[in-house]
């Protein structure tokens, strides 16, 4: 494994910033004083795009490529950041982005870039492995995911991942003579938690929620099983997000959760949604 040297010298580590003017014999203005007495929340690069390593229960690593955004604060007495500094704290960890590095890379962020608060933002696909619930059939299935992590005082960290699922309409099941309408939803979940969550179990209580869960290869047989499971389990925009609650408030490793689902309706103009937000460890009993 790569040793990450944080030696270097840098001007943070003596506490102060350099003085505005000349860079390498040419100016540097970042450093240069702003007068509006406006300091900024979020400042750095967005969009980029690079290689990750995600746990996997199974494999135990996957490798995927993340969207990256990468932010700091600006007091309102500088003109601007270093927007390279950035790309070269990332380039750092060539290989070796993850989330065990997320808390490691903020702290770097807010010494190179002279900080007090860092935010780091990366959203990926992650792939399982799935089984169609009659043939057996075996496809890969795409989520996906999101990390987030903040480093002021404190380390703050949310794991997010969005999962797609089929629901049915009760109301439509009730007073048709002829089957239900159903559609496609999408159920947005993001957790704080103390202990590690893996994202396929993540997924996998999501997918309990729904009428039916969605798989990449079905054959005819599976689209049948799946069809009758979905008539058999109608189901609100409302019931998918407390049903996804009351799964969430049953583990004890998470102490915050938002969950939010939209379905995107097939016999209506608009999409339904609902939103719970819960401080999980508070809301138990």
């Amino acid at each position: 494994m790569t040793k990450i040297n944080n030696e270097t010298s840098h001007p943070a580590a003596s506490g102060q910033r350099p003085a505005a003017g000349k860079a390498g014999g040419m100016p540097d203005m970042q450093k240069s004083r702003d007068d509006r007495k406006i300091a900024i929340d979020k400042v750095g690069v967005k969009d980029i795009s690079y290689p990750i390593v995600v746990l996997d229960k199974n494999k135990e690593q996957q490798q995927t490529v993340a969207r990256i955004n990468m932010y700091v604060d600006l007091p309102h007495h500088f003109k601007g950041t270093h927007m390279s500094r950035f790309i070269e704290i990332l380039n750092q960890y060539h290989g070796q982005v993850s989330v065990e590095r997320m808390n490691t890379m903020l702290r770097d962020m807010k010494e190179h870039l002279e900080a007090s608060c860092a935010h780091l933002e990366l959203e990926f696909p992650y792939f399982i492995e799935k089984q169609a619930p009659i043939s057996g059939a075996r496809s890969l299935m795409e989520y996906q995911c999101r990390m987030q992590g903040s480093l002021g005082k404190d380390y703050d960290f949310v794991l997010g991942v969005t999962v797609p699922m089929t629901s049915l309409c009760p109301c439509s099941k009730e007073i048709s003579a002829r089957g239900a309408h159903n559609q496609r939803s999408a159920v947005k979940v993001e957790i704080r938690y103390t202990d590690h969550v893996w994202l396929e179990d993540l997924i996998a209580w999501v997918e309990e929620c729904g009428s039916a869960p969605v798989f990449a290869l079905l054959k005819r047989e599976d689209e049948k099983a799946l069809t009758e499971q979905a008539y058999d389990n109608p189901m609100f925009v409302e019931d998918v997000v407390r049903a996804v609650t009351q799964r969430l408030l049953k583990v004890p490793e998470v102490t915050w959760f938002r969950v939010a689902c939209e379905n995107f309706e097939s016999i209506h103009n608009h999409s339904a949604y609902a939103m719970v937000e819960r401080a999980a460890a508070g809301d138990r009993g």
